[in-house]
């Protein structure tokens, strides 16, 4: 649609051209005419009859050309350029095109060398199930032992020959075997890939990309195009930091050119825990640069152990030392300009040192993929469209700027949830019960950097960073999804008085220690500012404005704004082993590109489901499944429903809070109050947006005496028909329950049930219903009919409510209601009737908004 656009724009730019060329004689201009036209172009390419006349008299070498040929002329000036940038731009596609094509040839030759591997494997299987089965019928001990004999033969250990490690000859000798290895999984059938679903190759996706199927540890693969050269790609992929969030440090402690041009280097690399419950891995490796013979470009690496030889790392207390089996990058120029990129990622993460509910964050390769290789390639790829200036980003910041504030956000979370000792952290004791940890740190000039003022955030008296954090198992909850509900209704989980108490650490006068309040949530609304976010939209960084009011003379702090730098990411439902991270800090109202940041938040992490059933049964039976919202899960076919696919996560929270030292114990107290009543609060949503059937979701019991949720269905559409005489749903007499509750939800009028009370709150509502009042489940049975209408709409239920009791139902006009968030939605009728349950008396009133939409 684009290219027919620019094709019609530079169609009517040529005809106005030959119409001035109709109209005129014909001209021809001479080298230093163009010159002064170009310059005039090049400042305004459309100027107007003013500044044509303007440019005739300014410039006497265009005395002899009328001022209509001068429109001409920039009429066919503007005309070629948007001519040359869409040929530039399929020129660009071809390329990409073609490069793809490339690729996927050679990916299409490594399959066909993969089946025919498979195929001979297959039938040695065979022959040696029948060499099997001949000799059981032999039981004497000669047969057995020969038959172990020839199987270790066919499978024998591999055997490094004796060298000398230690010298720069044995460290090349591993450097060309680490090559040759990595090689043969990044283009090679060395490691049986599996294409990760979602996945699919283009000129403007994101690459191919495979994880590792029975092999050791776990690997994953990607191919790609870029738009950067060679060695810029490289230098890129080698600052690993700058782009692999779960890199604390790296550091290069040898290096050594080698005789082809390249280099050795032996680095340390400690990368963070992702949760409380595990410790740190680190790595000792060897990694190698070099060039091919066909100008491929290739940075290899792998751990030296004692089976490879080489020197010995550094040791370090509180790690565990992980393997990097051979992994790397290959880079190889494209025609026209460009890379073409393939990564591969290679990690045993001693899966059996941490406890066995978390083995799978440590044993799946969707997990590394998304973590390490999808997010090197999406950083070069993000670094390109920048540098071509493709991305440009409001607020006056640099991408560079808005980058390294998302860097410093992830990074701050990751420090707080591990609390490494050579960061000045130390734990508090607890208070009897575990199950939240806290943590201080009385070196934050240490954590935060030195160039951060700490008089900014500590007073003379002397105080520190206390961190309060939690781990916890959830049950069948998306990811994505809980972090979208965690961001867009903090209210539901947050307490105003702990955000004002945080943002005052970054003024002079600090706020007192708070209690935290019974009923949780700030007074204001909170409005989302976005700053930027990435090319496939999978992290945001945003600033979030609380809007305070003081509950009191007292708390005047309250009435003032308040800002958080927040960073989402992961909320991407269909991203196979993604994290999803919600991580803020606050700011104050000058918001620098040096401001001190003091990061908290929420990181929930899939694990592999434990079924024995394959993938494609658990995605077959997706259209039978009735999905909730957007998140629904699918049930694994020719399961109960009590046994449903068992998606599992896991959380962990982390709230940092400075403090003064006499009130240590003070902020210790809040801040471990506070996280359980943020780990209370995310188990309730947890629970209402867990994406189960629907008929347990809905069933849900919100009070003593409530019906399960295929009954209220029943009761509300009988209600309807007996009282108006019409059927709601469609095929509403022959339904069966299952079904009508089907109908009732994905009805396209909002319908929702408010208890007959003095006070009336909502107890039910469909996916329309939920929708228009912008809520959930959980948060359904806090919101009253009476808030959601205007005066009018009030004043018209108080005049019909006694008609609605004495006749059944009435019928509501057009008019205005408020959803959750506060946003005006318009109905053209509303309906109102009682429902009735099985001995015919008043069970709930229900209300059907008719054609509603957003004012």
């Amino acid at each position: 649609m684009a290219m027919v656009v620019a094709g019609q724009g530079a169609g009517k730019e040529a005809g106005k051209a030959q119409q001035g060329m109709d109209a005129g004689k014909y001209v021809r201009y001479t080298p230093e005419q163009v010159e002064a036209l170009e310059r005039v172009y090049t400042e305004c390419p459309k100027p107007s009859s003013m500044r044509r006349q303007q440019l005739i008299r300014e410039c006497p070498i265009l005395a002899n050309i009328e001022p209509k040929q001068i429109k001409v002329w920039f009429q066919n000036r503007r005309c070629r350029e948007k001519q040359r940038k869409e040929a530039s731009r399929l020129q660009t596609v071809n390329r990409k095109l073609t490069a793809m094509n490339k690729l996927l040839m050679e990916e299409n030759d490594r399959l066909q060398k993969q089946v025919s591997q498979l195929v001979y494997e297959n039938g040695y299987m065979r022959q040696q199930l029948h060499t099997a089965s001949v000799a059981t019928t032999d039981t004497s001990c000669e047969s057995v032992v020969t038959s172990g004999q020839h199987h270790h033969q066919q499978n024998p250990t591999p055997q490094h020959p004796q060298r000398d490690a230690n010298n720069p000859a044995g460290l090349l000798a591993i450097a060309e075997e680490t090559l040759a290895e990595f090689l043969s999984k990044a283009t090679g059938t060395a490691v049986d890939w599996v294409q990760m679903v979602g996945m699919k190759p283009g000129p403007d996706s994101i690459g191919i990309i495979a994880v590792s199927h029975n092999c050791s540890g776990v690997a994953a693969r990607a191919c790609g195009l870029v738009s950067l050269e060679p060695t810029k790609v490289a230098e890129i992929l080698k600052d690993r930091p700058s782009w692999y969030r779960d890199c604390r440090c790296l550091d290069v402690l040898t290096v050594i050119p080698t005789g082809n041009g390249g280099n050795i280097e032996l680095i340390y690399m400690q990368t963070y825990a992702p949760t409380t419950l595990a410790s740190a891995r680190d790595f000792w490796t060897l990694r190698y640069t070099t060039g091919l013979e066909d100008g491929s470009l290739v940075i290899c690496e792998r751990s030296l152990t004692p089976s490879t030889g080489g020197p010995a790392g550094p040791p370090a207390s509180n790690f565990v030392r992980a393997e990097m089996l051979p992994s790397g990058y290959l880079i190889r120029p494209c025609e026209g300009g460009g890379s073409m990129i393939h990564i591969v990622d290679h990690v045993d993460l001693d899966a059996w040192s941490v406890p066995e509910v978390l083995r799978p964050l440590y044993e799946s390769p969707k997990i590394l993929a998304q973590k390490m290789t999808i997010a090197a390639l999406r950083h070069i790829r993000q670094i390109a469209q920048e540098t071509s200036g493709e991305i440009s980003y409001g607020g006056g910041r640099q991408p560079t700027v808005l980058r390294t504030f998302s860097q410093r956000l992830s990074r701050g979370f990751n420090d707080a949830v591990n609390g490494f000792a050579d960061d000045g952290w130390s734990l508090m004791g607890s208070d009897g019960v575990e199950d939240v940890t806290i943590a201080i740190n009385s070196s934050p000039n240490k954590l935060l950097g030195s160039h951060i003022n700490s008089s900014t955030m500590f007073s003379a008296m002397g105080g520190g960073i206390l961190c309060a954090k939690a781990s916890m198992l959830l049950q069948n909850v998306p990811p994505a999804l809980l972090v979208r509900f965690l961001r867009e209704h903090r209210s539901e989980w947050a307490d105003c008085g702990v955000d004002a108490y945080s943002a005052a650490s970054l003024r002079a006068s600090p706020y007192a220690v708070p209690g935290v309040r019974a009923s949780s949530g700030f007074l204001g609304g909170q409005v989302i500012l976005p700053l930027a976010h990435t090319i496939e939209h999978e992290e945001f960084l945003e600033v979030i404005r609380l809007e305070g009011h003081g509950f009191n003379q007292e708390e005047v702090v309250l009435s003032r704004d308040m800002y958080l730098l927040q960073l989402c990411s992961g909320v991407d439902e269909n991203a196979v082993g993604a994290c999803a991270q919600l991580v803020f800090a606050p700011i104050d109202e000058s918001f620098a590109d040096d401001a001190p940041l003091l990061p908290s938040g929420f990181r929930v992490i899939p694990l592999d489901p434990k079924t024995d059933s394959p993938t494609v049964n658990r995605t077959l039976d997706l259209a039978s499944t009735l999905e909730v919202g957007s998140g629904a899960a699918a049930r694994p076919t020719g399961e109960n429903s009590s046994n449903t696919y068992n998606l599992r996560s896991v959380l962990t929270i982390a709230f940092q809070f400075t403090y003064e030292n006499h009130l240590r114990e003070s902020v210790a107290a809040m801040a471990r109050q506070y996280v359980r009543s943020v780990v209370a609060s995310v188990q309730r949503v947890a629970m209402a947006i867990a994406p189960s059937r629907l008929g347990s979701q809905i069933g849900m019991k919100h009070h003593p005496g409530s019906p399960e949720a295929h009954t209220l269905a029943r009761w509300i559409s009988r209600s309807y028909r007996f009282h108006i005489g019409v059927d709601l749903l469609q095929a509403d007499s022959q339904a069966g329950s299952d079904n009508l509750l089907k109908l009732l939800w994905h009805h396209s009028d909002a319908i929702l049930c408010c208890s007959l009370k003095s006070s009336p709150v909502f107890t039910f509502a469909n996916q329309a219903g939920l929708d228009m009042l912008e809520t959930t489940f959980i948060a359904l049975q806090d919101i009253m009919l009476e808030k959601i209408l205007d005066d009018s709409g009030r004043k018209v239920l108080c005049s019909e409510f006694t008609k609605i009791m004495q006749q059944g139902f009435a019928y509501l006009p057009a008019g205005i209601c408020l959803s959750s968030m506060g946003r005006p939605v318009s109905y053209e009728q509303a309906v109102a009737w009682k429902v009735l349950n099985e001995e015919d008396s008043h069970h709930c009133l229900a209300f059907m908004f008719v054609n509603w939409s957003f004012v």
